[in-house]
């Protein structure tokens, strides 16, 4: 099993379980991975689950305090760190009934590499082009590529290179369990 504290960006391993988000703060809110679905936990509130099958498009990730900033991918500082601190967002379209959909998280207190935040998107939005999204509750695999991916030199980067990179990580995993 990868170590908790582990990350790719919002990406954390907390107590054996990946989510995107602060999942220490019990007030935060934050999206943990099951091997069901998406579980968006929010203080004062059960949480909802998203099933992985209603994923029906790719997963992107905004930042800022409102969901609204979709024309906005985020601020970058020039050392290429992910520059606004108030949260961000996980935005979908979900399928019966056809809805979209945006899923919040908290920030933690360390900074987020860009390169990192791209890479995890990169890597929600592979996996459900290829039908593998199911592959996120599985915390051992989530643990495998999330390492492949976190390394390397924080600079611009490509589609192309992100493309790559994401599926050398998603090969260096395995398939997964069933």
């Amino acid at each position: 099993m990868v170590e908790d504290r582990t990350f790719l960006g919002p990406l954390e391993l907390t107590n054996d379980r990946w989510g995107v988000g602060d999942a220490a703060r019990p007030d935060a809110h934050w999206v943990e991975f099951r091997p069901d679905g998406l579980y968006q936990h929010e203080p004062d509130s059960e949480g909802q689950l998203i099933p992985w099958s209603r994923v029906m498009n790719g997963i992107w990730i905004t930042w800022g305090k409102h969901a609204r900033n979709t024309n906005s991918r985020g601020q970058y500082t020039l050392k290429g760190m992910v520059a606004t601190r108030d949260g961000g967002w996980m935005h979908t379209t979900l399928r019966h009934p056809y809805e979209d959909h945006q899923l919040r998280f908290d920030q933690h207190t360390r900074l987020y590499r860009a390169v990192d935040a791209l890479r995890l998107e990169s890597l929600l939005r592979q996996l459900t082009t290829e039908g593998k999204l199911h592959l996120l509750g599985d915390p051992e695999w989530v643990g495998r590529a999330a390492a492949y991916l976190a390394g390397g030199k924080n600079r611009w980067i490509t589609s192309r290179a992100l493309r790559q990179v994401t599926a050398e990580a998603m090969a260096a995993a395995g398939p997964g369990s069933p």
